[in-house]
């Protein structure tokens, strides 16, 4: 498989913006790429505010509204006059505190609330990682397809990705011999993910425990994000690797949150767990940037992470009939080959049958091509491979109800028969 330096891959944000005349802009955020999924969803929603009918795949947060309990909790917050101040930067004491039992309850790791970082969402969580672990140069190996958000906030840090090429033969799954082929001195961390967004891929335990062994036995970091720990179906179960393989949880950072769990994307409440030393700076460095998290999402958090896992439970046997529904039906398009979802709720089929031919008239080179000609001629939004790092696949996602994804997928069929 192919190991690439990301930055030999560089965005042609990066492109025109060295290009340029001297920039008002600085270099660094000059050439951060526009977020793929959420450029997707905009071109979708502004087609739709024209009164277009559009199907959109590409925005990952599920459909279901917050459980009723957990918005009642906020209500009763911004009603408390103690929610209206300032806070402790690193996150409220009780939920810090939440955060520790429900990791040992959910993945078996046992931490001190000390070790709990409250951010801005899981996506600040992942930010704020590599920005305590990061020196200027040090390599962060990233498997793709990735998540479009980790090879941004690796670069943000002074890191550089270096990134592993997996298949869907693999079942988009990097292996220790990958590992170790990229690895050079440079290597400081290993960015581990699973259930996986994009892929949908989840890795067994047997699996879970090589890697972690290998990054212990290396001396290597690992990144490790958990945030779709319960959407997992079929046989396929969630791991932590710093439960499974203890000798890497000093140097492990965990970052999770309750978007995807608790149906909260728009609440922007994550956390990241670390060694003592990591945390302290990791803490040091949120005061100066958000300081507190708001607290009334704050106490909405506390009651979700504190409840039990009822409502979540409802929505993933949802998803996993919309995800076996999704594979079947792409999967009878002509040129189109699709791996069942094991978790998150994506799907991400291999689209190379369905390029470099004529569909109704038009023919494309690329998913990035088809992906723009699907949504103006099919009203379909779904999000290219090559924001995930890997061309020709696609990610749709599940998080959508049911009359939707039949329609959508049956106008893909349409536009692919013409």
């Amino acid at each position: 498989m192919a190991v690439t330096n990301y930055f030999h891959c560089v965005s042609m944000a990066a492109v025109v913006a060295n290009s340029l005349p001297k920039s008002r802009v600085s270099k660094r955020l000059a050439a951060i790429a526009e977020s793929a999924t959420l450029a997707v969803d905009s071109k979708a929603k502004a087609l739709q505010a024209k009164g277009e009918h559009v199907i959109g795949f590409g925005a990952g947060e599920p459909d279901f509204p917050t459980p009723e309990y957990i918005v009642e909790a906020a209500v009763r917050a911004a009603r408390d006059p103690k929610a209206h101040r300032y806070t402790p930067a690193a996150g409220l004491p009780p939920l810090r505190e939440a955060i520790a039992i429900k990791t040992k309850r959910d993945s078996g790791f046992e931490c001190a609330a000390s070790q709990v970082l409250v951010t801005v969402g899981g996506k600040y969580a992942v930010f704020v990682a590599f920005a305590a672990l990061c020196d200027v140069g040090d390599e962060v190996i990233c498997p793709a397809p990735y998540w479009t958000t980790y090879p941004e906030a690796i670069a943000l840090a002074g890191g550089v990705p270096v990134v592993i090429d997996t298949t869907q033969e693999t079942e988009f799954k990097v292996t220790v011999e990958q590992l170790e082929r990229a690895k050079t001195p440079k290597t400081k961390v290993l960015l581990f993910v699973s259930p996986d967004n994009p892929s949908g891929a989840v890795y067994s335990r047997e699996e879970t425990i090589a890697i972690g062994k290998w990054a212990a036995a290396n001396g290597i970091w690992v990144v490790t994000d958990e945030i779709y720990e319960h959407l997992t179906y079929g046989k396929h179960v969630f791991t932590s690797m710093p439960t499974v393989v203890p000798e890497i949880a000093d140097r492990c950072v965990i970052v999770n949150g309750v978007a995807k769990t608790y149906a909260m994307t728009g609440w922007r409440v994550g956390w990241m767990i670390g060694p003592p030393d990591v945390m302290k700076a990791a803490i040091n460095f949120q005061s100066h940037t958000t300081s507190n998290v708001s607290n009334v999402a704050q106490y909405a958090a506390l009651a979700a992470v504190s409840g039990d896992l009822s409502a979540v439970a409802v929505m993933r046997e949802s998803f996993a009939r919309r995800g076996a529904l999704m594979h079947s039906m792409l999967n009878q398009i002509a040129g189109v080959n699709c791996m069942a979802p094991q978790g998150a709720f994506y799907c991400f089929p291999d689209f190379s049958g369905l390029l470099n031919r004529s569909l109704s008239g038009v023919e494309s080179a690329t998913t990035l091509e088809l992906a723009d000609v699907v949504l103006d001629r099919a009203k379909v939004a779904f999000v290219p491979g090559e924001a995930f790092g890997l061309a020709r696949y696609a990610r749709f996602s599940f998080a959508l109800g049911d009359d939707d994804l039949r329609e959508g997928i049956n106008r893909l069929a349409s536009f692919v028969n013409g």
